[in-house]
Protein backbone atom coordinates (compact mmCIF):
# COMPACT_ATOMS: atom_id res chain seq x y z
CA UNK A 1 0.00 0.00 0.00
CA UNK A 2 2.91 2.43 0.80
CA UNK A 3 4.15 2.11 -2.36
CA UNK A 4 0.87 3.66 -3.71
CA UNK A 5 1.05 6.80 -1.38
CA UNK A 6 3.04 9.42 -1.26
CA UNK A 7 2.41 12.11 0.87
CA UNK A 8 4.94 15.87 0.75
CA UNK A 9 5.39 18.20 3.42
CA UNK A 10 5.40 21.90 1.43
CA UNK A 11 5.98 23.34 4.27
CA UNK A 12 9.35 22.38 5.74
CA UNK A 13 8.70 21.21 8.95
CA UNK A 14 6.63 24.47 9.59
CA UNK A 15 2.31 25.26 9.86
CA UNK A 16 0.76 26.66 7.55
CA UNK A 17 0.73 30.25 9.06
CA UNK A 18 4.64 30.03 8.43
CA UNK A 19 4.23 29.26 4.84
CA UNK A 20 5.00 33.07 3.53
CA UNK A 21 6.70 35.73 5.40
CA UNK A 22 7.68 35.68 9.20
CA UNK A 23 5.60 33.33 10.94
CA UNK A 24 2.25 34.41 12.75
CA UNK A 25 2.88 37.80 10.86
CA UNK A 26 -0.80 37.32 9.81
CA UNK A 27 -1.58 36.87 12.93
CA UNK A 28 -0.36 40.10 14.46
CA UNK A 29 -1.84 42.06 11.94
CA UNK A 30 -5.37 40.80 11.99
CA UNK A 31 -5.39 41.40 15.83
CA UNK A 32 -3.61 44.77 16.20
CA UNK A 33 -6.44 46.32 13.48
CA UNK A 34 -9.95 47.48 13.98
CA UNK A 35 -11.78 45.88 13.99
CA UNK A 36 -9.89 42.62 14.81
CA UNK A 37 -9.44 39.83 12.29
CA UNK A 38 -7.94 35.78 11.65
CA UNK A 39 -7.68 33.86 8.97
CA UNK A 40 -9.66 31.33 8.41
CA UNK A 41 -6.56 28.75 8.23
CA UNK A 42 -6.28 28.64 11.97
CA UNK A 43 -8.94 26.65 12.24
CA UNK A 44 -7.30 23.58 10.85
CA UNK A 45 -5.23 22.26 13.65
CA UNK A 46 -5.73 18.26 13.66
CA UNK A 47 -8.41 19.07 16.14
CA UNK A 48 -10.50 21.88 13.60
CA UNK A 49 -10.45 19.41 10.62
CA UNK A 50 -12.16 16.66 13.25
CA UNK A 51 -14.66 19.77 14.31
CA UNK A 52 -15.32 20.65 10.69
CA UNK A 53 -15.90 17.04 9.51
CA UNK A 54 -18.58 16.89 12.13
CA UNK A 55 -19.77 20.58 11.19
CA UNK A 56 -20.33 18.26 7.65
CA UNK A 57 -23.08 15.74 9.05
CA UNK A 58 -24.67 18.29 11.09
CA UNK A 59 -29.03 18.42 10.42
CA UNK A 60 -28.62 22.23 9.55
CA UNK A 61 -25.67 22.20 7.99
CA UNK A 62 -27.02 22.10 4.29
CA UNK A 63 -23.82 22.36 1.85
CA UNK A 64 -22.32 19.04 2.41
CA UNK A 65 -25.72 17.03 1.96
CA UNK A 66 -26.40 18.87 -1.07
CA UNK A 67 -23.29 19.42 -2.93
CA UNK A 68 -22.44 15.64 -2.24
CA UNK A 69 -26.36 14.65 -3.61
CA UNK A 70 -25.42 16.52 -6.70
CA UNK A 71 -22.06 14.99 -7.22
CA UNK A 72 -23.77 11.30 -6.78
CA UNK A 73 -26.29 12.59 -9.90
CA UNK A 74 -23.84 14.46 -11.79
CA UNK A 75 -20.01 12.26 -11.55
CA UNK A 76 -20.86 10.25 -14.21
CA UNK A 77 -21.35 13.15 -16.55
CA UNK A 78 -18.12 15.24 -14.94
CA UNK A 79 -16.67 11.98 -15.62
CA UNK A 80 -17.40 11.57 -19.21
CA UNK A 81 -16.75 15.32 -20.05
CA UNK A 82 -13.48 15.27 -18.98
CA UNK A 83 -12.17 12.06 -19.49
CA UNK A 84 -9.80 9.59 -17.44
CA UNK A 85 -7.93 13.04 -15.88
CA UNK A 86 -5.65 13.28 -12.39
CA UNK A 87 -7.79 14.66 -9.89
CA UNK A 88 -6.04 17.41 -7.41
CA UNK A 89 -8.43 18.55 -4.63
CA UNK A 90 -7.84 21.82 -2.79
CA UNK A 91 -8.81 21.22 1.23
CA UNK A 92 -9.54 17.86 0.88
CA UNK A 93 -10.19 16.63 4.53
CA UNK A 94 -11.59 13.12 4.91
CA UNK A 95 -12.45 13.47 1.14
CA UNK A 96 -15.76 11.84 2.02
CA UNK A 97 -17.52 13.81 -1.08
CA UNK A 98 -14.81 13.17 -3.47
CA UNK A 99 -15.44 9.27 -3.36
CA UNK A 100 -18.55 10.32 -5.53
CA UNK A 101 -15.86 11.10 -8.35
CA UNK A 102 -13.49 8.61 -7.60
CA UNK A 103 -15.96 6.07 -8.09
CA UNK A 104 -17.27 7.40 -11.27
CA UNK A 105 -13.57 7.75 -12.26
CA UNK A 106 -12.92 4.53 -11.29
CA UNK A 107 -14.79 3.05 -13.98
CA UNK A 108 -14.03 5.07 -16.97
CA UNK A 109 -10.26 4.10 -16.35
CA UNK A 110 -11.14 0.71 -15.70
CA UNK A 111 -12.83 0.40 -19.13
CA UNK A 112 -9.42 2.22 -20.52
CA UNK A 113 -7.31 -0.22 -18.00
CA UNK A 114 -5.83 2.88 -16.26
CA UNK A 115 -4.85 3.32 -13.06
CA UNK A 116 -6.53 5.92 -11.02
CA UNK A 117 -4.34 8.95 -9.63
CA UNK A 118 -5.19 11.42 -6.59
CA UNK A 119 -3.60 14.13 -5.32
CA UNK A 120 -5.08 15.89 -1.77
CA UNK A 121 -3.90 18.91 -1.13
CA UNK A 122 -4.36 20.19 2.94
CA UNK A 123 -2.45 22.44 5.36
CA UNK A 124 -3.72 18.87 8.01
CA UNK A 125 -0.76 16.31 7.66
CA UNK A 126 -3.08 14.01 9.76
CA UNK A 127 -6.45 13.82 8.22
CA UNK A 128 -4.92 13.99 5.01
CA UNK A 129 -2.59 10.90 5.65
CA UNK A 130 -5.60 9.14 7.90
CA UNK A 131 -8.02 9.55 4.58
CA UNK A 132 -5.37 8.65 1.88
CA UNK A 133 -5.22 4.82 3.54
CA UNK A 134 -8.76 4.55 4.07
CA UNK A 135 -9.31 5.51 0.14
CA UNK A 136 -6.36 3.05 -0.76
CA UNK A 137 -8.34 0.35 0.78
CA UNK A 138 -11.21 1.11 -0.96
CA UNK A 139 -9.94 1.50 -4.60
CA UNK A 140 -7.17 -0.88 -5.40
CA UNK A 141 -6.16 1.13 -8.52
CA UNK A 142 -5.55 4.15 -6.69
CA UNK A 143 -2.37 5.88 -5.75
CA UNK A 144 -2.31 8.92 -3.63
CA UNK A 145 0.07 11.83 -3.58
CA UNK A 146 -0.90 13.86 -0.80
CA UNK A 147 0.57 17.94 -0.44
CA UNK A 148 0.46 18.56 3.20
CA UNK A 149 0.63 22.65 2.00
CA UNK A 150 -1.52 25.56 1.40
CA UNK A 151 -3.24 26.55 -1.53
CA UNK A 152 -0.91 28.72 -2.85
CA UNK A 153 2.28 27.03 -2.07
CA UNK A 154 0.50 23.65 -3.53
CA UNK A 155 -0.69 25.19 -6.84
CA UNK A 156 2.82 26.40 -7.58
CA UNK A 157 4.03 22.95 -7.15
CA UNK A 158 1.80 20.58 -8.69
CA UNK A 159 3.41 18.17 -10.32
CA UNK A 160 3.37 16.36 -13.55
CA UNK A 161 0.28 14.38 -15.08
CA UNK A 162 -0.03 10.90 -15.04
CA UNK A 163 -3.10 11.01 -18.01
CA UNK A 164 -3.74 14.02 -20.52
CA UNK A 165 -5.46 16.18 -18.66
CA UNK A 166 -6.82 16.93 -14.93
CA UNK A 167 -9.36 18.59 -12.30
CA UNK A 168 -8.52 20.35 -9.84
CA UNK A 169 -11.31 20.31 -7.29
CA UNK A 170 -12.55 22.89 -4.69
CA UNK A 171 -15.77 21.59 -3.13
CA UNK A 172 -18.09 22.96 -0.51
CA UNK A 173 -18.14 26.32 -1.23
CA UNK A 174 -14.86 27.13 -0.03
CA UNK A 175 -14.50 29.64 -2.12
CA UNK A 176 -16.83 31.20 -0.10
CA UNK A 177 -14.56 31.97 2.65
CA UNK A 178 -12.71 34.63 0.60
CA UNK A 179 -13.10 37.82 0.19
CA UNK A 180 -13.70 39.40 -3.85
CA UNK A 181 -9.95 40.24 -3.86
CA UNK A 182 -8.65 37.07 -2.39
CA UNK A 183 -11.37 35.28 -4.36
CA UNK A 184 -9.43 37.64 -7.91
CA UNK A 185 -6.42 36.37 -6.60
CA UNK A 186 -7.37 32.88 -5.91
CA UNK A 187 -9.02 32.41 -9.22
CA UNK A 188 -5.86 33.75 -11.20
CA UNK A 189 -3.93 31.15 -9.08
CA UNK A 190 -6.17 27.88 -10.33
CA UNK A 191 -6.37 29.32 -14.00
CA UNK A 192 -2.03 29.61 -14.07
CA UNK A 193 -1.97 26.22 -12.14
CA UNK A 194 -3.95 24.32 -15.18
CA UNK A 195 -2.55 23.78 -18.53
CA UNK A 196 -5.36 24.37 -21.90
CA UNK A 197 -7.34 22.01 -22.38
CA UNK A 198 -7.25 21.07 -18.14
CA UNK A 199 -10.85 21.55 -15.81
CA UNK A 200 -11.58 23.01 -12.84
CA UNK A 201 -14.46 21.57 -10.65
CA UNK A 202 -16.11 24.77 -8.14
CA UNK A 203 -18.99 24.03 -5.79
CA UNK A 204 -20.42 27.17 -4.43
CA UNK A 205 -23.17 27.90 -1.93
CA UNK A 206 -26.20 29.84 -3.40
CA UNK A 207 -28.14 32.66 -2.41
CA UNK A 208 -31.21 31.47 -0.21
CA UNK A 209 -33.66 32.98 2.60
CA UNK A 210 -31.37 34.63 5.72
CA UNK A 211 -33.33 31.98 8.33
CA UNK A 212 -31.99 28.46 6.36
CA UNK A 213 -28.19 30.17 6.38
CA UNK A 214 -28.34 31.68 10.02
CA UNK A 215 -29.48 28.05 11.54
CA UNK A 216 -26.32 26.26 8.97
CA UNK A 217 -23.92 28.45 11.60
CA UNK A 218 -25.19 28.18 14.63
CA UNK A 219 -26.30 24.44 15.20
CA UNK A 220 -28.05 23.26 18.16
CA UNK A 221 -25.22 20.82 19.34
CA UNK A 222 -23.01 24.07 19.68
CA UNK A 223 -20.08 21.85 16.82
CA UNK A 224 -19.83 25.06 15.05
CA UNK A 225 -18.91 27.06 18.19
CA UNK A 226 -16.31 24.56 19.11
CA UNK A 227 -15.15 24.78 15.99
CA UNK A 228 -14.66 28.78 15.78
CA UNK A 229 -13.25 28.37 19.36
CA UNK A 230 -10.91 25.90 18.67
CA UNK A 231 -9.21 29.03 16.72
CA UNK A 232 -8.50 30.50 19.99
CA UNK A 233 -6.90 26.92 21.42
CA UNK A 234 -5.11 26.47 17.79
CA UNK A 235 -3.36 29.87 18.41
CA UNK A 236 -2.12 28.94 22.17
CA UNK A 237 -0.95 26.14 20.73
CA UNK A 238 1.30 27.35 18.33
CA UNK A 239 2.61 30.83 19.57
CA UNK A 240 2.42 29.92 23.37
CA UNK A 241 -1.00 31.98 24.23
CA UNK A 242 -3.13 32.45 27.42
CA UNK A 243 -6.62 33.12 25.61
CA UNK A 244 -9.04 31.76 28.16
CA UNK A 245 -11.92 30.10 25.52
CA UNK A 246 -14.31 30.52 28.50
CA UNK A 247 -14.46 34.34 28.10
CA UNK A 248 -15.32 34.32 24.24
CA UNK A 249 -18.59 33.85 22.43
CA UNK A 250 -19.50 32.12 18.93
CA UNK A 251 -21.54 34.63 16.98
CA UNK A 252 -22.70 34.22 13.62
CA UNK A 253 -24.73 35.97 11.21
CA UNK A 254 -25.98 36.92 7.94
CA UNK A 255 -24.99 40.43 6.34
CA UNK A 256 -26.99 41.26 3.95
CA UNK A 257 -25.71 44.42 2.68
CA UNK A 258 -22.64 41.80 1.68
CA UNK A 259 -24.84 38.67 1.12
CA UNK A 260 -21.75 36.71 3.74
CA UNK A 261 -22.52 34.73 6.63
CA UNK A 262 -19.97 36.21 9.25
CA UNK A 263 -18.22 34.25 12.11
CA UNK A 264 -17.35 36.14 15.05
CA UNK A 265 -15.69 35.37 18.49
CA UNK A 266 -17.08 37.69 21.11
CA UNK A 267 -14.95 38.97 23.95
CA UNK A 268 -17.36 38.71 27.31
CA UNK A 269 -15.87 41.08 29.16
CA UNK A 270 -12.70 43.46 28.90
CA UNK A 271 -9.21 41.66 28.48
CA UNK A 272 -5.68 41.17 27.35
CA UNK A 273 -4.49 38.09 25.76
CA UNK A 274 -0.72 37.12 25.32
CA UNK A 275 1.08 35.39 22.70
CA UNK A 276 4.71 34.97 23.71
CA UNK A 277 6.24 33.87 21.04
CA UNK A 278 4.66 36.88 19.14
CA UNK A 279 5.61 39.13 21.63
CA UNK A 280 1.91 40.55 21.61
CA UNK A 281 -0.55 41.66 23.85
CA UNK A 282 -3.94 41.88 22.63
CA UNK A 283 -6.34 44.41 24.35
CA UNK A 284 -10.00 43.54 24.53
CA UNK A 285 -12.95 45.47 25.24
CA UNK A 286 -16.11 44.21 26.61
CA UNK A 287 -18.36 43.09 23.42
CA UNK A 288 -15.63 43.61 21.10
CA UNK A 289 -14.89 40.68 18.21
CA UNK A 290 -12.60 38.94 16.11
CA UNK A 291 -13.94 38.24 12.42
CA UNK A 292 -13.11 34.57 11.86
CA UNK A 293 -14.68 33.93 8.61
CA UNK A 294 -16.46 34.77 6.45
CA UNK A 295 -18.90 32.64 3.94
CA UNK A 296 -19.84 34.86 1.15
CA UNK A 297 -23.57 33.63 -1.46
CA UNK A 298 -23.15 33.30 -4.54
CA UNK A 299 -25.52 34.10 -7.83
CA UNK A 300 -24.47 30.88 -10.07
CA UNK A 301 -24.52 33.05 -13.62
CA UNK A 302 -22.45 35.61 -11.95
CA UNK A 303 -19.88 33.20 -10.39
CA UNK A 304 -19.67 31.87 -14.54
CA UNK A 305 -18.87 34.98 -15.62
CA UNK A 306 -16.27 35.68 -13.37
CA UNK A 307 -14.84 31.99 -14.06
CA UNK A 308 -14.92 32.96 -17.85
CA UNK A 309 -13.27 36.19 -17.27
CA UNK A 310 -10.11 34.13 -15.84
CA UNK A 311 -9.73 32.14 -18.82
CA UNK A 312 -12.08 29.34 -17.24
CA UNK A 313 -14.77 28.42 -19.76
CA UNK A 314 -18.17 27.09 -18.26
CA UNK A 315 -18.53 23.59 -20.11
CA UNK A 316 -21.77 22.81 -17.50
CA UNK A 317 -23.32 23.38 -14.33
CA UNK A 318 -25.44 22.17 -11.89
CA UNK A 319 -27.68 22.16 -9.03
CA UNK A 320 -29.84 20.72 -6.52
CA UNK A 321 -33.95 21.03 -7.14
CA UNK A 322 -34.55 23.91 -4.46
CA UNK A 323 -31.64 25.73 -5.77
CA UNK A 324 -29.69 26.09 -2.69
CA UNK A 325 -25.87 25.23 -4.00
CA UNK A 326 -24.40 24.95 -7.40
CA UNK A 327 -21.31 23.10 -9.02
CA UNK A 328 -19.59 24.20 -12.26
CA UNK A 329 -17.24 22.46 -14.16
CA UNK A 330 -15.00 24.89 -16.44
CA UNK A 331 -12.15 24.51 -18.63
CA UNK A 332 -8.87 26.23 -19.37
CA UNK A 333 -8.88 28.30 -22.76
Amino acid sequence: MRSRLQIDNLLDGKVASEADGEPGADVVCGLTQIPKTLPPKYFYDDRGSELFEQICELPEYYPTRTEAAILRRYADDIAHLTGPADLVELGSGSSTKTRRLLDAYSQLHNSSNGHLAYLPIDVSGGILEQSAYALLDDYPTLSVRGLVGTYERALDRLPPTSFPTRVILFLGSTIGNLTPNECDEFLDRVSRALNPGEYFLLGVDLRKPKSILEAAYNDSQNITAQFNLNMLSHLNSRFDGNFNLNQFQHCAFFNEKESRIEMHLCSQKAQAAVLKNLDLTVEFAAEETILTEISRKFDLDGMQADLKNKGLSPVRSWTDENHWFGVVLSQKQ
